[in-house]
């Protein structure tokens, strides 16, 4: 199995190009992650949960992987890390020394976009509010360990020109 944990800013269009390569490549498998958040907010497949079910949820030891970003809980079940096939998370850059470190042989990948192109997309998708989308665009540089080989995408074409550069990404 080799884990791929897939990270960038918000608006960098990781849904759009994880959801193009597991169409493309069906022996790939997306980690559905359980957020605190209700399901009909829209983007990747995940399991939307209150936060007292992630709070037991966590106690129980249900979690591969679990951090907290933009005001919610993320998790990753340890049921979505099957064995023998390929993985990709879509993970935090700040949870990746947490994962790196639960997953040695992680392999990182940073999908990235132009500052203007990620305010674009953010407000397109009309999930947040302006506040929201100044506060997530505000985290767009934070910077990655140094200490780890990333993967780097620029996303500021077409989807199936992303797509295309994830696969090349996983296939290498």
């Amino acid at each position: 199995m080799r884990l791929f944990f897939v990270v960038g800013p918000s608006g960098a269009g990781k849904d759009t190009l994880l959801s193009g390569a597991i169409a493309a490549d069906p022996a790939l498998h997306w980690a559905r992650r359980v957020i605190t958040r209700p399901e009909t907010a829209g983007g990747e497949p995940f399991e939307g949960v209150t936060e007292a079910e992630f709070t037991t949820r966590l106690a129980r030891g249900d979690f591969a992987l679990n951090w907290d970003a933009h005001s919610l809980r993320y998790g990753v079940p340890f049921a979505q890390l099957p064995q023998g096939r390929d993985v990709i998370l879509n993970g935090s850059r700040a949870a990746i020394s947490q994962a790196r470190a639960a997953f040695p042989s992680l392999r990182v990948i940073n999908i990235t976009a132009p500052i203007t192109v990620l305010a674009d997309r953010l407000a397109a998708r009309g999930r947040e509010s302006r506040a929201d989308i100044a506060a997530r665009l505000s985290r767009a540089d934070l910077s990655l360990p140094g200490d780890l080989p990333v993967i780097e995408i620029v996303n500021d074409a077409t989807p199936a020109q992303g797509v295309a550069r994830l696969l090349q990404a996983l296939r290498a």
